[in-house]
């Protein structure tokens, strides 16, 4: 674990939890690639939760983790500083929606929806298209949170239009 910015304090409880929900328990603190680790976290909840057929737990974590990601976010921005890079919890929920509600059956099909839908998460996410770059001003963790919303959002619509176009969506 790196060094909080403020070293002058202990962390209290609510700080390591924070911490601990912002990083998405540590990925956040994989030197250089935060982000893709995230993401890759993201994928691996999709996988087990809405792969196996848990839809509704799905859509309920995500529904949960989206405040909390704001809370924690918006917490541990205080200890790291601004959109700090150790904040990965972010980039968990995004690339979920990205993923969200695509049912695939088969293998095949299923492997190619989460390698193209994690690749545009991802696109979107670093390139940031109009408005989601203006969505990093909001305050706090409203901006480290919504920005990445947007990118899954992106993200999402583009994998609906690509597999409809090429007849494969259901």
């Amino acid at each position: 674990m790196e060094t909080p910015k403020k070293t002058y304090r202990a962390l209290a409880l609510v700080d390591r939890i924070a911490i601990g929900i912002a990083t998405a328990g540590g990925a956040g603190f994989v030197p250089k690639v935060p982000g893709t680790i995230g993401s890759l976290l993201g994928v691996l909840i999709y996988l087990l939760i809405y792969g196996y057929g848990f839809r509704l737990i799905y859509l309920g974590l995500l529904v949960m983790l989206i405040p909390l990601s704001v809370w924690a976010a918006g917490h541990v921005e205080g200890i790291y500083g601004k959109d700090a890079s150790q904040i990965a919890i972010d980039e968990v929920v995004g690339q979920m929606i990205t993923l969200g509600f695509v049912v695939r059956s088969g293998t095949a099909a299923l492997l190619t929806t989460v390698i193209l839908g994690f690749l545009l998460f991802r696109f979107f996410d670093i390139l940031k298209p109009f408005p989601i770059r203006h969505l990093e001003r909001l305050p706090r963790g409203f901006g480290v949170v919504a920005d990445d919303v947007g990118a899954g959002i992106y993200g999402f619509l583009t994998l609906v239009l690509l597999e409809s176009l090429a007849g494969r969506f259901f």
